[in-house]
């Protein structure tokens, strides 16, 4: 396990930052939300009508007078965009970094298998990705205790579970990528979570785009429907774990005999 240990020690500040800013906004979103309480139900009201605004955010769906419509607009957007960022430089620069750095040939030399040194760069990730999830939780939860508010725990553990889905869906989407650049692909990853995002904004503008959702990850981690249906959708879920498992393979096929120099 050297080499998963070294990725988690390589990373741990990009980690404590992300998680700190991502925690340190969903906290205060949660505490504000006492004050903002009296005038949700009048903005919640503003934003149904103002149509492909409103569809474009799934404004139309839910409620802001409630925490739960609130949390899922407002919060969730800071963990599913922010989320998705993180994720995506982790995938892409997890192999792109070490030609980079030219420290690939080095790490090649040693007495270990490029297929395990893919797994323990891609179990490093993917731990990060967790990590990064449960300090947001903790800190979601405790914020949710602070301000005394009752929460629906199934739809915001759903909501919790469909934003860690997306970024590993994105990371291991990236993480292929990043197997078959030689340089630098940190704009390629950013350049990937910020398309998804876009992607998912227009099929809810349109029912002609409505195919793109099988397409974004952000289809199924849209707030709005998870809480109206207290359920992730399943079919644009299972169009995500076929792109997780694609990228996946890619990286391995790719890197095993790929060129290092």
């Amino acid at each position: 396990m050297t080499v998963f240990f070294h990725e988690l020690k390589r990373g741990k500040v990009s980690l404590l930052i992300w998680s700190c800013a991502i925690a340190f906004m969903l906290g205060i979103c949660v505490l504000i939300y006492p004050e903002m309480k009296t005038q949700m139900s009048d903005i919640s009201e503003m934003f149904a009508d103002m149509g492909s605004f409103s569809d474009a955010f799934g404004m139309d769906k839910i409620n802001f007078g409630t925490f739960i419509g609130y949390f899922g607009v407002e919060c969730g957007n800071v963990l599913g965009l922010g989320g998705a960022l993180f994720a995506s430089i982790l995938g892409i620069s997890a192999l792109a970094k070490e030609e980079k750095e030219h420290t690939a040939e080095f790490l090649l030399t040693h007495p270990v298998s490029r297929e395990k040194v893919l797994a323990e760069k891609l179990l490093a990730v993917f731990s990060q990705i967790i990590i990064l999830n449960l300090v947001s939780a903790i800190v979601t939860v405790l914020s949710v205790l602070a301000v005394g508010e009752s929460v629906d725990a199934k739809v915001m553990l759903l909501l919790f579970l469909a934003y860690f889905m997306m970024q590993i869906e994105i990371s291991a989407v990236t993480f292929g990528i990043s197997a078959f650049l030689k340089g630098n692909g940190l704009g390629i990853g950013l350049g990937i979570a910020v398309l998804m995002y876009f992607l998912n904004i227009m099929a809810n503008l349109t029912e002609n785009a409505m195919f793109l959702k099988y397409i974004t990850p952000f289809g199924y981690t849209e707030g709005a429907d998870i809480i109206s249906n207290s359920a992730i959708e399943v079919k644009y879920l299972a169009a995500g774990l076929v792109f997780t498992v694609t990228g996946l393979v890619a990286a391995f096929l790719k890197y095993r005999k790929k060129d290092i120099g």
